[in-house]
């Protein structure tokens, strides 16, 4: 792999940054009931989070001579907070999957400097599964 199809994978996570806080927006403003309202503020300290993620990977991504993204991936809508939390949960492990690869990436490139940016970004995501996991009962 080199550096510019490197670039390409931080703009495709970028996208899905964007894409988990249109989702979780949606999601803490329409997923409603008692047994959801703990877990709506974690959703919302996790979309603070996810807007960092994606302020990260746009530094990265201008670092390393590329333009960031502005195209957000299309998001499915769906009926419930059982569901929502799925789609949440769903999105998030593929997340983690990208930043594992993402800092494994970075290293085998020679760019020490990135990996470690993105290590904070795969320590959240690895929290926000665990979350929507015990939130889910899984």
């Amino acid at each position: 792999m080199d550096q510019q199809s490197f670039v390409a994978l931080l703009n495709e996570d970028l996208e899905s940054e964007y894409r988990s806080i249109v989702q979780y927006t949606q999601h803490t403003a329409t997923i409603t009931g008692a047994e959801y309202q703990s877990l709506i503020e974690e959703l919302k300290a996790h979309l603070g989070q996810e807007l960092n993620h994606a302020t990260t990977l746009a530094g990265q991504i201008a670092f390393l001579g590329g333009v960031p993204s502005v195209s957000v991936p299309e998001i499915p809508s769906v009926p419930d907070g059982a569901a929502a939390l799925a789609q949440d949960l769903e999105l998030e492990e593929e997340q983690l999957r990208r930043y594992r690869e993402r800092v494994t990436q970075a290293m085998e490139l020679g760019l020490p400097d990135v990996a470690e940016a993105l290590r904070p970004l795969l320590q959240q995501t690895q929290d926000h599964v665990m979350d929507l996991q015990t939130a889910l009962g899984r």
